[in-house]
């Protein structure tokens, strides 16, 4: 979210000077990749660019096709594939083994699809943008948008395409996944792009300590919504946490109840007192947060649930899988900011349901992902 920000105002930025862009997205990858679907590159006549596809391995040959998509004015999608395992991939530098899928369209910065990106942005909702890549009428770059409460924007012209491509967005960002599919029509069958935009974590920090201090700037970096809850109000500052959205001043039994909640809001509470972080959790436990970080060892989370247990508080099986005690990845750390680095890292695991291990020991890419190829073999099945 936060690269797309940063490329919706450089839109702004670059109409304003009268000039000439594309815009480069990710729309499928095979195999290992630098970067997954919805990646963006913007992409001026002058050869500025904002924003990233592969950390550098392909940026120039884009910047080719984008010149020529915007003197023609016609989207182009286009494939890299640089799974071949010879001396002619590896010679050009190119730093990842796998198969990128490429949208490239030329930018009209009045087009209605970036005035809903910032409304989903600014309002912190989901929303789902179908866009056809190539096939049969209506055209490469048409849009559909969905809300998730199902409200539709735009047409792709074809009203059986329209309604299968709602429910194919819907579904999307119910599963939080974008992807390449298939979308049949009167015309024939398309190849459509579904792209998912959620609102980022919201990351809701009980205790405003100084260990907290890199916590918030690490997640802030990451372009997380920060929400910094405290009893004491001296130490909840703009100056002391720049990098927060929010700050709410609670003690700990009224403050689970003051926190906006969403699922993609992760908690984690590290007050460095005992009966504070007892009654946060017991609050927290009450909502709907997926993630529930206890700092401190284990013998100490382990003695507030026995405590909790007595007090009659009762915990099912998906309550214990939410609360991670002691909370982070084991990496060693021991300042405040590789304790940070732990926090965060595992939090953006558990966002990606993964392990947070070594990646040499993954089984198979980096990314999982579909592109054109799965596409079609969908298709033809």
């Amino acid at each position: 979210m936060k690269e797309l920000i940063e490329i919706l105002d450089a839109i702004d930025r670059f109409a304003a000077a009268r000039e000439p862009m594309a815009l480069a997205t990710i729309v499928g990858v095979r195999g290992s990749t630098y970067r997954r679907q919805g990646a963006r590159l913007l992409l001026t006549r002058s050869q500025q660019m904002v924003g990233n596809i592969s950390g550098g391995c392909l940026e120039g040959d884009v910047m080719v096709v984008a010149d020529e998509v915007m003197t023609s004015g016609q989207a182009r999608l286009v494939t890299y594939d640089l799974t071949a395992d010879d001396d002619v991939v590896w010679g050009l530098g190119l730093g990842c083994n796998g198969a990128v899928d490429i949208f490239v369209e030329p930018v009209d910065p009045s087009a209605e699809i970036f005035t809903l990106y910032r409304k989903a942005i600014a309002d912190e909702r989901a929303l789902a943008a179908v866009t056809v890549l190539s096939g049969a009428a209506p055209g490469a770059g048409r849009r559909l948008a969905v809300w998730a409460d199902g409200a539709r924007i735009g047409t792709l012209g074809d009203a059986t395409m329209d309604d299968r491509a709602a429910r194919a967005g819907t579904a999307a960002i119910q599963e939080g996944a974008s992807r390449i599919f298939s979308l049949p029509g009167s015309a024939g069958a398309v190849q459509a792009f579904v792209e998912v935009l959620r609102p980022p974590i919201r990351l809701v920090v009980c205790g405003a300590g100084h260990d907290a201090v890199p916590v918030v700037q690490l997640a802030a970096q990451m372009g997380w919504r920060v929400v910094v809850v405290d009893s004491r109000e001296r130490f909840l500052t703009r100056d002391r946490f720049p990098g927060a959205r929010q700050f709410i001043k609670a003690d700990p039994t009224s403050a689970p109840d003051r926190v906006p909640m969403d699922d993609r809001t992760y908690v984690v509470i590290m007050t460095h007192n005992y009966l504070h972080d007892r009654d946060l959790l017991r609050g927290f436990l009450r909502t709907g947060a997926g993630y529930l970080g206890m700092l401190g060892p284990r013998i100490r989370t382990e003695k507030i649930l026995d405590e909790l247990r007595r007090d009659g508080v009762t915990m099912s099986d998906r309550d214990r899988g939410r609360i991670f005690g002691p909370l982070g990845l084991d990496i060693g750390g021991e300042t405040p900011e590789e304790i940070a680095l732990a926090i965060v890292g595992e939090i953006q695991a558990v966002e990606s349901g993964r392990r947070g291990g070594f990646l040499r020991e993954r089984k198979g890419p980096i990314h999982d992902g579909s592109g054109i190829a799965e596409a079609r073999k969908h298709e033809n099945a």
